[in-house]
Parts: structure tokens; C-alpha cells; sequence
């Protein structure tokens, strides 16, 4: 799921006034959106591009490879099925508060389609350069700049936090993913690790977890067997446990998905876990991946 500027995306709800906000900014930074949908308001143009009443009915008129929900959850599931049934391959699913009932449903129906879903509750992806599909600020230079390491996130704001350190000491990002804050999600941290450990633009990966569940201790295993070197922050290490921290995905119990969990599996992996977000440059330098003003000898 790394949409470039040569992939054409379709933005759902793009006439409320996120999406027609976002659908600029994604613009802005290159993304090609060819599309919007709007159920009911077809016929009519919005943020510059031509809106449809269906996903269907706008992939007859456009290839379309990624779309991008912005779309209230009661109505999200509706959306995203028109997204897998008229062939989208890439589904961005911002939305939160989905039903979790809802959200298995989607990402049964995009398993057997052969669609990928990152999040739901994503801040969504940025490719520096590229493309952006979702709510994080891609058009910020202090934020996103091409460069070779993948970031992949679980919280936006965090996420957004770790790229501003990485630009501010001399990096950049292959590429953003958020892969969101709830239990249920299209696209896990092992899953997006295994697409970075393939992806020849990464040099080396940044993780920022969090407690609650166990997909960073899931990944752990695979990384163990990465060449690229992984940096990591786990978030909410001094949570108490069986308390609900922030997003849904956070609660601890039974002494699994705690931080000292998540810390040791990623530790015991090879991972440099990181104690501050503010770490991460002198993390990257430590293993070797050095800032691209010093490897030109600039």
C-alpha cells in the first residue's frame, strides 16, 4: 500500500468539509485524485475534481487504484464495500468508532476481493515527494521530506512527532504509514514492517507503538530476521495496567501488551527501543544509517 503520484484515488465524502479540506491538501502534495463520491450528490464538482454518486459508478469513468474514506462510522461500512465491490485495491479507512462488527465484515470482504485496508482509525500514509492520503500534514517540509526511512505508527500524533525529529536531524521518510489506534485493524505492524523490509527506497525502519495488544511483540519474531536495521518507541510505558489509555487498541491485561512486554520482545529482536521520541536520529546514527547531508559530504 504505497500510492504514488502515478495512482489515482477517489476520495469518499469528499463534500462535507473534511474532505473537501483534505482532498486540497492531498492535491496539493501531488496525489492524483481523480474522483470524489458523495452519496446523493452526483453530478456536481467539489475540491476540483468531479463527484459521483458511487465508487461503482466513478470506476466507469476513471481507473481508480486507492480510495480514502472520509465518511461518519455509521455509514463507513456501506462506503468501503462500494470501494471493494467496484475494484478498489488500496482502501484507506480513516474513520473511527467504526462497529467492530462492521469493520470485520470490511476486511473479510477485502481479504477475499484482494483489497488492502490500512487502519481503520488511521491518520492514513504519506509518501514525501509522492503522495498523501489521509489527515497527516504531507505538505509540511519540516515534517515529511524524501528520504530512505519508513516510519510506521499506530498514533498520528506520534507518528507526525517522530518524522518532525527525523527531518529536524537531517533525514527523511520513505514513507508514513499509520496503521491506526484500534484493536482491529486491515493492516498490522507485521504487516507493514514486512512491506518496508521489502520496499528498496527504506533504508531502515522507525516504529511507534504503543501498550495495548500485542502487535509489536507479534513482529518482533519477523524483525529478528530483518538486515534493515528497526528503531522503536513504545508510548505508555508507565500506564498502569487494566486502565484504557487514549485509543481503543490501549489496555493492558494480564501482564501482555504492557510496555516491559513490548520493550523486551523488540529488545530481544535486535530492535533499538528509544526511551524519548527526541532519540531517534542518534539511534539511526548508531546503527549506521546516517542523515543524507552526511553520506553526500554536505
Amino acid at each position: 500500500m504505497l500510492t504514488t503520484r502515478h495512482d489515482a484515488v477517489v476520495v469518499q465524502g469528499i463534500t462535507g468539509k473534511q474532505g473537501s479540506f483534505w482532498t486540497e491538501r492531498m492535491r496539493e502534495v501531488g496525489t492524483n485524485v481523480v474522483a470524489g463520491v458523495s452519496p446523493g450528490k452526483g453530478g456536481r464538482e467539489a475540491a476540483g475534481v468531479p463527484v459521483y454518486d458511487s465508487v461503482t459508478e466513478a470506476a466507469r469513468a476513471h481507473p481508480i487504484e486507492a480510495s480514502v474514506l472520509f465518511v461518519p462510522p455509521m455509514a463507513a461500512k456501506s462506503a468501503a464495500l462500494d470501494a471493494i465491490a467496484a475494484g478498489v485495491r488500496d482502501i484507506v479507512f480513516l474513520t473511527e468508532h467504526v462497529p467492530y462488527q462492521d469493520v470485520m465484515h470490511v476486511l473479510a470482504e477485502a481479504r477475499d476481493a484482494g483489497a488492502r485496508v490500512l487502519g481503520p482509525n488511521t491518520a492514513g500514509l504519506v509518501l514525501p515527494g509522492q503522495a498523501s492520503l489521509g489527515i497527516m500534514p504531507a505538505f509540511a517540509e519540516n515534517i515529511f521530506r524524501p528520504g530512505g526511512i519508513g516510519v510506521v505508527s499506530r498514533s498520528g500524533s506520534l507518528g507526525t512527532l517522530l518524522a518532525l525529529n527525523l527531518v529536524t536531524g537531517g533525514y527523511g521518510e520513505s514513507v508514513f504509514l499509520g496503521i491506526g489506534g484500534d484493536p482491529i485493524l486491515g493492516t498490522t505492524t507485521l504487516d507493514a514492517v514486512r512491506m518496508l523490509d521489502t520496499d528498496p527506497r527504506t533504508e531502515a525502519v522507525v516504529l511507534v507503538g504503543e501498550i495495548g495488544g500485542t502487535m509489536e511483540e507479534d513482529a518482533a519474531e519477523y524483525i529478528a530476521g530483518m538486515r534493515k536495521p528497526v528503531v522503536a518507541f513504545i508510548a505508555g510505558r508507565s500506564a498502569p495496567p487494566d486502565r484504557r489509555m487514549g485509543h481503543a487498541g490501549a489496555i493492558v491485561s494480564a501482564g501482555k501488551g504492557d510496555g516491559a512486554s513490548k520493550v523486551a520482545a523488540l529488545r530481544e529482536a535486535g530492535v533499538t527501543v528509544l526511551d524519548v521520541p527526541s532519540q531517534v536520529t542518534a539511534a539511526l546514527a548508531e546503527r549506521g544509517v546516517l542523515p543524507a547531508e552526511v553520506c553526500s559530504g554536505t
